[in-house]
């Protein structure tokens, strides 16, 4: 797991926008059915590399976040576009599934800390909540936006107002592993309803950038800000095995 620093969260929000464009894109370009088969088999290889890996590697892992973000907007929009779900009641579904995926892990393991994620169930439990987190973000954010006709604009500054709950109240004694899911859950919705204000024609609200442009330019400056990362695991990787060897030198 990577360390929980202002840039993870940024690169969440960005992977979320991200994902939020490409399944807009890929589903009016390839059709719907087409689009979920391709991002589902992107998703498996995407986690087969996550878990054959035996240490946090910067690349994967994300990429592995951003397959799990295209994957899990279509399943969302697939409930609602293919089998006439409404949002209110995807949202109370994903929500509920939710739930079940966290008292399972805390059953199961005793605690739901991404910190303690050292096994390999314990990985299972967490992309599996990651899966769903994504999918109730998007049900949760076409409600607000949509089903209860904010507007995309609207409906981002509301989950930026959200998503800043946590961090106050946990100053305050809120514990750590809530306020992180807490945080969590919301970047999908803050993500997603930014990238569609951007992409949506000026007739719907949006800037018009169009979902490939959004997708192209939130994909550019998410492998830019990994690619940093990687670099400086990398950095400490090789300053770390500096140091042992003159260790074992002495």
């Amino acid at each position: 797991m990577p360390e929980v620093t202002a840039l993870f969260w940024i690169i969440k929000v960005l992977t979320t926008g991200m994902g939020e464009a490409a399944s807009d894109f890929l589903a009016h370009t390839l059709g719907p059915v087409p689009a979920v088969g391709l991002s589902g088999i992107g998703l498996i290889v995407a986690l087969l590399l996550q878990f054959r890996s035996r240490r946090y590697l910067a690349g994967i892992y994300w990429t592995a976040v951003v397959m799990v973000s295209v994957f899990g907007t279509l399943a969302a929009d697939a409930a609602h576009v293919g089998f006439s779900v409404p949002y209110w009641a995807s949202t109370i579904c994903f929500f509920v599934a939710l739930g079940v995926i966290f008292l399972l892990w805390q059953r199961r393991e005793g605690t739901l800390s991404v910190h303690s994620i050292s096994t390999r169930r314990r990985e299972m439990f967490y992309w599996a909540t990651v899966l769903c987190t994504f999918a109730l973000g998007t049900a949760a954010g076409d409600l607000t936006a949509v089903g209860l006709g904010l507007g995309w604009l609207a409906s981002g500054l509301l989950f930026t107002g959200l998503i800043a709950v946590p961090a106050v109240l946990s100053r305050f004694g809120l514990n750590s592993v809530l306020a992180f899911w807490w945080a969590y859950v919301l970047t999908r919705p803050l993500g997603a309803s930014f990238a569609d204000w951007m992409a949506l024609p000026h007739s719907r609200g949006g800037l018009g950038a169009g979902t490939g442009m959004v997708t192209l330019a939130m994909s550019g400056i998410i492998i830019l800000l990994v690619g940093f990362l990687a670099l400086a695991q990398r950095k400490t990787a090789s300053a770390a095995a500096a140091t042992a060897g003159r260790g074992r030198t002495a």
